[in-house]
């Protein structure tokens, strides 16, 4: 394991105040960036930030699991800050998933950066003046115009570090086989016009927040060729993909003559009767914006194919509605979705066995009448982090059909916090009603009465009688 979770370099001089007295910067955007990532992983991350001359190189680059460069015309300048970029890219080489994050402090175009860092998804961090178009940094990193630019783009940048360190940690391995190590599901959330990247950012970290891994992961290429290519295999992992269609056209791919938005719904549409033939998963949502006052010619043509093509609608399901309400379809199509995996692996209903670590010698009779009564039984995690832990919790009371909590050497404080779980479980994005609930229990049990759970004392004789008889009931 490393020692450092997160190396941000930076050129000197985009840490300087005019006041000793104040922060700079960069150690501003650290201090925020370990808050955010906190939030995120449940647990505070090691941030280590470094300048252009500090000398101390080789040890940190070789403890570092990610490196974010704070880029702007100074560090493309610095030749110290280019070789320790270098340096790292050695140093991970044969890594298939993000370790390098560039945070835009500035503008500057795709040219004006260091060739290693174009193809990296950029986060662009500075403020531009809404009347004048020109770049000003921010003097208060709490006021309203930072909240919608600055904040946000923190979010993304710790959600995407989240989702490497994730992967770092469970070791190497290929974008092909992330859905299968993870048992998450990879969804396709297309590139998008000018008019939309908040919208979409939006989407990403809705999807992000219900576990699901969000391709296209770095920054499609500018030729034609290569950008099919990427977006081929990159839709071909994924169970669905998603498009946001608004009043911009979009970029036009060097020696193309569609744009990049046009270019990937004919590929996800292509791929879909693909999967549809062979019959594997593969799902499209497509929203179109209600506001397309400013849409050009070509772009009207656009969406009006998508709307009367039957093969640019191919598995597609079209909606021009508020996108709140399309996130709501959005996430009922995905919790659908999952419940069919989950039915479809365990060939019928689950039971989500809720106990404590200290009960999982004395909850093995128990899991065994369930399995033989024919249901699929999901298991508390215990290993890894707390997020693990808890993700796996939430994974559970989204899927779980029927639910009993094992009361063993726990105190009902325990107890009463599961069946609180149990209560909140709509609010974890459940979409089918729980069909029954029990409590099976050690000792004095009758307090939870009034709880609408079926009691059953493991003190009993005939206990696991009256288990089998309420698993006989539920199915």
């Amino acid at each position: 394991m490393t020692d450092i979770d997160v190396l941000i370099t930076y050129a000197e001089k985009d840490n300087e105040t005019e006041k000793k007295s104040e922060q700079g910067w960069v150690t501003q955007f650290r201090k925020f960036l370990e808050l955010m990532l906190f939030q995120v992983l449940g647990t505070k991350p090691v941030i280590v930030i470094k300048s252009e001359f500090d000398t101390a190189t080789a040890p940190a680059m070789d403890n570092a699991s990610i490196l974010v460069t704070v880029l702007t015309k100074d560090f493309v300048q610095s030749g110290r800050c280019l070789d320790l970029v270098e340096q790292f890219y050695r140093n991970t080489s044969g890594t298939s998933f993000n370790r390098v994050f560039k945070v835009l402090k500035s503008p500057l175009t795709i040219q004006e950066q260091p060739p290693r860092l174009r193809d990296s998804i950029g986060y662009e961090m500075y403020q531009l003046d809404a009347e004048t178009g020109q770049m000003k940094e921010y003097a208060d990193f709490f006021s309203q115009e930072a909240e919608k630019q600055y904040w946000m783009k923190l979010v993304d940048l710790a959600y995407d570090i989240h989702e490497s360190l994730m992967l770092l940690k469970q070791g190497e391995v290929k974008e092909a086989s992330v859905k299968n190590i993870f048992k998450r599901k990879n969804i396709y959330l297309a590139e998008t016009g000018h008019d939309l990247s908040v919208q979409r950012n939006i989407i990403k970290r809705e999807l992000q927040r219900h576990g699901f891994v969000v391709l296209p992961n770095h920054t499609l290429p500018q030729r034609l060729n290569d950008l099919e290519r990427e977006v081929r295999r990159d839709i071909d992992i994924c169970s669905m993909s998603i498009h946001l269609i608004g009043s911009a056209y979009g970029e036009i791919p060097e020696e193309g003559d569609r744009s990049v938005v046009d270019l990937q719904n004919k590929i996800a549409a292509e791929i879909a009767l693909e999967k549809r033939q062979s019959k594997g998963e593969f799902s499209r949502l497509i929203w179109i914006a209600q506001n397309l006052k400013n849409a050009s010619d070509r772009q009207k043509a656009f969406i009006e194919t998508i709307k009367r093509d039957t093969e640019a609608q191919e598995g597609a399901e079209i909606l021009q509605n508020p996108l709140e309400d399309f996130k709501n379809i959005m996430r009922e199509e995905l919790m659908e979705s999952q419940d069919r995996f989950n039915v479809d692996a365990s060939g019928g209903k689950s039971i989500y066995l809720v106990h404590d670590k200290v009960d999982v010698t004395e909850v093995k009779p128990i899991k065994e009448v369930i399995e033989k009564s024919g249901f699929k039984v999901l298991m508390p995690a215990f290993e890894g982090d707390l997020l693990e832990v808890r993700k796996r919790h939430i994974e559970n009371l989204r899927n779980f059909d029927g639910a009993i909590i094992f009361k063993g050497k726990v105190n009902d404080q325990w107890v009463r916090m599961k069946i609180l779980d149990l209560l909140k479980a709509p609010g974890f994005g459940r979409n089918k009603p729980i069909q029954g609930k029990a409590l099976v229990g050690v000792g004095s049990i009758d307090n939870y009465k009034n709880q609408n759970l079926t009691l059953i004392s493991n003190d009993s004789t005939h206990s696991i009688d009256n288990l089998k008889i309420f698993l006989q009931e539920f199915k």
